[in-house]
Parts: structure tokens; C-alpha cells; sequence
């Protein structure tokens, strides 16, 4: 057998359906308890931590203890980008499972990707920063041009390689239900952040699905217009912190179909 990574291990791993389902439930970006974790799984409670016991060993999920109380979570945004980009394959070759009910239309609208927006809102969003030249393809994937940097600064997004971080500043990420890319990364974060923040968007209890308001979406798609052409809210003063808390070296923003 060549030497090299494993993928065989991780994909057993991630070939079971209570543990797939377990990790999609955390791709909401939440911790979550053994519990919860069991009714996402669909599976009795001993399953359960046999199941987590083995994401956890893996390096996929981290635990936290707090009083008598362990949560989990994923272990990081790597991992959220990974299942997205399985999601988006096993979409691609008709890997479908068929779930009834009101939250599949609102998924495909808007939903979180571990700690960023996807969903149609998230692609669109996407497309009119390229469109806006203020994303550009680069060699390495992607860069933030000098148009961007100042555009997005104004709003007190990060505009440079986070410090001591080996997450790049953005990253294209392959949306599984719009079968395009939308923006991961430091900067694709920290947008979904201002957009919690500042109520243009709104999380929806036990679900990775989000509200997107009317007034969300026209702020949302303003962010890859000039600040002349239209008037948005002052930032709150945290928000404009992450501008300053950035690393001081600009970055290319990687392109990883994930």
C-alpha cells in the first residue's frame, strides 16, 4: 500500500449513517450535548457515545466538559469544509436522501457552513464580489484586491491574513445545494458574524437553517457595491474590532472545493 494519508479510515468514519447524521448536526457551528447528539442520530444513547467516542479519537470532534455536562463540536472549520464537500459530491451523483418538511426550501435559502453563510443568499453574495472586482482569481485560489480590502474595511471586516492562523482569509467553498462556491475562510466568517450581529440575518433553533430579512439580503449584497452607491448602518464597535485584531500580513485566499 503507498504511504500517504488514510482516506479509507476516514471515510469508514464518515460511511456510517448515525455518525454522518451526528456530523451534519454539528455542522450548525453549535456544541452540542451526548443527548442531542443521539436524537440527530437517531440512535439509543450507549450507540451514541460509542459513536462520538470514535469522531473523538479521530480528530474530527473535540469535547468539552462544563459541570456534569460534555459537549461537542467539530474541530474546526477544515472539517465543516470537508462534509460540505461530500455533501456537494453525493448531491452530484444523486446521493439523496428525501427529508419532508418546511426546513429543506429554508437550507437551500440560507443555512450556516460550520461558522459561514451558504444557501443561494451565500452564492449570490459570492458571484457579486467577483462580479464587483473585489474578489479575484489568483494563482493560489483566491485574492482580496486593493478595491476589496478598502470596501470591506469600511464595514470592519478583516482584511488580512489572521495572525499566527494557518485558516487563509478566504476560501471558495463549494455550496452543496447551489452546486457553487461561496465564501469560507477568516472573511467569509466574519461576515456571517456582522450579519448575526446587525439582524440581517437570524438563526433558526435546533436547525443550521437562517433567516435572511429582506432589508439582510439588500445589506448582504451592498457589502460588493462601492460605500458611495448606498447607505448602510455604522458597524457596532466589536464588529469594527476585527479589523484591528487581524494579522498585519496580507494573504491569498485559497480555493479548496470543500
Amino acid at each position: 500500500m503507498a504511504d500517504g494519508p488514510d482516506i479509507s479510515r476516514l471515510a469508514a468514519l464518515l460511511g456510517d449513517p448515525a455518525r454522518a447524521n451526528i456530523l451534519t448536526a454539528l455542522m450548525a457551528g453549535r456544541a452540542l450535548t451526548a443527548g442531542e447528539c443521539a436524537a440527530e442520530a437517531g440512535v439509543s444513547a450507549p450507540t451514541t457515545s460509542g459513536h462520538l467516542a470514535q469522531l473523538v479519537a479521530s480528530g474530527l470532534v473535540l469535547v468539552s466538559i462544563q459541570g456534569r455536562h460534555r459537549y461537542y463540536r467539530l474541530a474546526g472549520p477544515e472539517v465543516a469544509e470537508a462534509i460540505e464537500a461530500m455533501m456537494g459530491l453525493a448531491a452530484r451523483v444523486g446521493l439523496n436522501r428525501t427529508r419532508l418538511g418546511p426546513r429543506d426550501p429554508s437550507l437551500r435559502a440560507a443555512r450556516m457552513c460550520y461558522d459561514h453563510l451558504a444557501g443561494a443568499v451565500a452564492t449570490e453574495l459570492y458571484d457579486a464580489l467577483i462580479t464587483a472586482g473585489f474578489l479575484a482569481p489568483a494563482p493560489a485560489g483566491l485574492t482580496l484586491t486593493p478595491l476589496g480590502r478598502e470596501r470591506l474595511a469600511a464595514e470592519g471586516l478583516p482584511v488580512d491574513t489572521p495572525a499566527n492562523s494557518r485558516r487563509p482569509l478566504c476560501r471558495a467553498c463549494l455550496d452543496w445545494s447551489e452546486r457553487r462556491d461561496h465564501l469560507a475562510g477568516a472573511l467569509g466568517a466574519a461576515i456571517a458574524a456582522l450579519a448575526l450581529e446587525r439582524g440581517w440575518c437570524q438563526r433558526t433553533p435546533s436547525s443550521r437553517a437562517v433567516t435572511v430579512t429582506t432589508e439582510g439580503r439588500r445589506q448582504l449584497l451592498a457589502l460588493a457595491e462601492p460605500r458611495s452607491a448606498q447607505q448602510l448602518v455604522q458597524p457596532a464597535p466589536q464588529t469594527r474590532h476585527l479589523a484591528h485584531t487581524a494579522g498585519s500580513k496580507q494573504g491569498a485566499c485559497n480555493v479548496r472545493r470543500s
